[in-house]
């Protein structure tokens, strides 16, 4: 399997954003983190990360015909881009959506993800292992195109 890993914004500075949040793991550890998984599972991924919603739309677009799932860590745009949501919906391959740390026991506006219903589950609030969660859901499934 060949899974697009896409984190949005902000995600690159962990570990140094509300550590009390998000932990002193770095952006590098999370990306060592992923690539550990791939002998694991045997699977290839593809990481990659935007600030920019735009580009992250572009990212999911060009990753229907190349990939075989996406693993969506969507930042703050989780809350309001109904552009991603489109995106998502847009494409043929499956998405999940995951987070750090859990949402629903955040501040109110955070509670809220746009994106969920167009995602094929939603994994949060634990660390690192929310996209671990999330590879082995897209195996469990045997999701592919």
């Amino acid at each position: 399997m060949n899974i697009l890993i896409l984190n949005g914004p902000n995600l690159n500075m962990i570990g140094i954003r509300e550590p009390e949040v998000y932990g002193y793991k770095t952006y590098s550890d999370l990306e060592d983190y992923l690539n550990g998984l791939k002998s694991k599972y045997s699977i290839k991924l593809d990481i990659k990360q935007s600030n920019l919603e735009g580009i992250l739309i572009d990212l999911l677009h060009y990753g229907n015909d190349r990939f075989d799932g996406v693993i969506l860590n969507a930042g703050a745009f989780t809350h309001y881009s109904y552009a991603l949501y489109d995106a998502i919906k847009s494409i043929q391959i499956p998405v999940v959506e995951v987070h750090l740390s859990d949402i629903t026991k955040r501040e109110e506006f955070r509670k809220i993800s746009v994106i969920k219903d167009a995602c094929v589950t939603s994994i949060m609030g634990l660390g690192f292992q929310s996209y671990e969660e999330g590879i082995k859901f897209l195996l469990k499934e045997g999701i592919n195109k």
